[in-house]
């Protein structure tokens, strides 16, 4: 194993590790979160038809004029998400955090989602 591959290695382990446990239903979809240098992404996910349910991003729609830390804009995914989620008569979801540590900006689109009224 080449030393620049261990961080992605050791989160794809930890991530296999979580998928084999959480899955999502269309009750109850899973909101994955992934995580690049620059912006955050969230999805909820029905893996029984294996289809993206919503999704919200700092990259597009409204989110990609905000300015901010990368943490306020986290936030700000995670009320977005938590908004259309119950729009769309969805409560309760399964989180995957997709092998990243429930820390930073991870934590915060979770604590921010809980806030606007998602249940998990």
């Amino acid at each position: 194993m080449a030393i620049k591959n261990r961080k992605q290695y050791r989160r794809n382990r930890i991530k296999l590790r979580i998928r084999k446990i959480i899955s999502g239903t269309p009750e109850q979809p899973r909101l994955s979160v992934f995580r690049s240098n620059k912006e955050i992404y969230a999805q909820l996910i029905d893996d029984l038809n294996g289809k993206t349910l919503i999704s919200a991003s700092t990259k597009g729609g409204e989110l990609s004029k905000e300015k901010g830390t990368k943490i306020e804009l986290s936030q700000k995914v995670g009320g977005e998400i938590a908004k259309k989620a119950l729009d769309a008569g969805i409560k309760t979801v399964v989180f995957d955090r997709n092998g990243y540590l429930y820390h930073g900006r991870v934590k915060a689109l979770a604590e921010a989602a809980r806030k606007s009224g998602l249940k998990f």
